[in-house]
């Protein structure tokens, strides 16, 4: 049952000046999503240390990560614009009860994966590489990962869960503790330092689990402390199926659109396979486009709960100009990122030791995908903004027709032509066509929903 509206104090994104109350949300997750890119990059070189075979491992491991994340963060997309719009609606029990079972659903997906570390790891690696010594690597760095996942996926919950209130500062912290926990431990304990035994790639999947329960600790703890507008308890708890497909209505299409990312870049690398030292350009580039979409997906995490909370609240004018205004940041950060992979496209790719092979594919690969940013950042706020609306299907559609209908079938025509330089307009042309859809898919949203925001007293769960 709702409280009266007057019981609880107006949240800040009700009433904060847009521009300022996106600035103030968005600024600590671009941060601590800057911090998650540098780690990445570090750990990586961290593990190639060990031997080439580890750093095979490792990266063989990424698809299983990466759906890991995926259904983490999709999980998570869900409650979180579900949670802002019913505190929008100042259904503050029905939050709660939001919040439960959304906890209840990160749990159950932590121990799912934990049986797939234990039964899938080794068929998993024995079905990419015939090399014993990565297939033990493999198994050994996925298992601890996986078993050990429950960290990332309490990390993720709560840190969401703070993000639906505005307490974004707090995941910041989270994040970047996490992070700096984890590159802490990196050489610590995968080659022995201070007394502890050398634990190889072992001791990779160890401090990136340790790095995960720390941060997992610290959400548990902000949100217990200083989250005043989610008082959650799992005493008695029964899992509400209603609440939980209302969740998964917007999740899961998130966990869809994150999951066939790795499906792109596996049918990338076959393309690739061919042309030398083409595949290790696309990893980089990968690598280096981080640090420019990262920002992006911090700017959209402070903006759904912003569009989701003024939704639910009938504030149609506040949904608009949250809009407007993410786009517009959004498309400057993809324009100074163009412009550094046009103009220092070979010093960017010095970071890698990059050999003159690398360079005579790389530059020209950098300056052709770039193109792309010059939509991307629009595409990637308006799939977020149909996320935080409740119509995340439309934001799957999009991307499963970018990257598996358009970028994988171009890319492998214009391998047919022997030219690796243009296999790389693929990307620009993919970006394209999901500009026109995810503009036809705003206009439509904009007609059913948008414009009829405030015309009846709250908007139904």
């Amino acid at each position: 049952m709702a409280q009266a509206t007057g019981e609880r104090k107006e949240n800040k994104m009700g009433v904060m000046s847009i521009d300022k109350l996106l600035i103030t949300m968005s600024l600590p997750m671009m941060i601590s999503m800057l911090v998650q890119a540098l780690y990445n990059i570090v750990d990586s070189i961290f593990v190639s240390r060990i031997n080439e075979h580890a750093l095979r491992a490792v990266s063989l491991a990424f698809p299983i990560q990466s759906l890991m994340i995926a259904v983490a963060v999709g999980t998570a997309v869900g409650i979180n614009a579900f949670l802002s719009k019913t505190l929008g609606q100042k259904l503050y029990d029905k939050a709660n009860t939001i919040a439960a079972n959304g906890v209840f659903l990160e749990a159950a997906s932590a121990l799912v994966f934990a049986l797939v570390g234990i039964f899938v790891s080794r068929p998993f690696f024995v079905s990419q590489t015939d090399i014993r010594q990565v297939q033990e690597y493999g198994v050994t760095y996925l298992t601890i990962c996986c078993c050990a996942g429950f960290g990332i996926f309490l990390q993720i919950c709560f840190e969401r869960i703070l993000q639906s209130t505005g307490k974004t500062f707090y995941t910041m912290i989270t994040q970047g503790v996490g992070a700096v926990v984890n590159l802490i431990l990196d050489p610590i304990l995968i080659f022995g330092y201070f007394g502890l035994p050398e634990m190889g790639v072992a001791g990779a999947a160890a401090a990136t689990v340790t790095g995960q329960i720390v941060a997992a600790v610290l959400a548990i703890f902000f949100n217990w402390k200083c989250n005043r507008e989610i008082r959650l308890s799992l005493r008695g708890f029964r899992p509400d199926w209603q609440l939980i497909g209302q969740i998964y209505k917007v999740g899961a299409p998130s966990i869809v659109v994150q999951a066939i990312g790795s499906v792109m870049t596996y049918g990338m690398n076959l393309i690739l396979a061919a042309f030398g030292a083409a595949q290790t350009v696309f990893g980089v580039y990968f690598k280096l486009q981080s640090f420019i979409f990262m920002p992006i997906f911090g700017l959209n995490n402070g903006m759904v709960p912003i569009i989701a909370y003024n939704y639910g609240a009938g504030h149609r004018e506040r949904v608009i100009r949250t809009m407007k205004s993410s786009i517009l940041f959004a498309v400057c950060i993809m324009l100074a990122g163009l412009l550094a992979m046009e103009l220092f496209p070979a010093q960017l790719l010095g970071f890698f030791n990059a050999t003159q092979e690398l360079l005579d594919i790389g530059v020209p690969a950098l300056r052709t995908i770039c193109l792309s940013f010059c939509f991307a950042g629009y595409c990637i706020v308006v799939g977020s903004v149909f996320q935080a609306l409740g119509n995340g299907v439309y934001s799957m559609v999009v991307s499963i027709a970018r990257q598996l209908c358009v970028l994988l079938p171009v890319a492998y025509l214009l391998s047919l032509s022997g030219n690796v330089n243009l296999i790389w307009w693929a990307f620009p042309i993919a970006e394209f066509m999901s500009l026109g859809m995810s503009t036809y898919f705003l206009i439509k949203i904009n007609r059913d929903i948008i414009r009829h925001i405030g015309e009846t007293p709250g908007q139904s769960a």
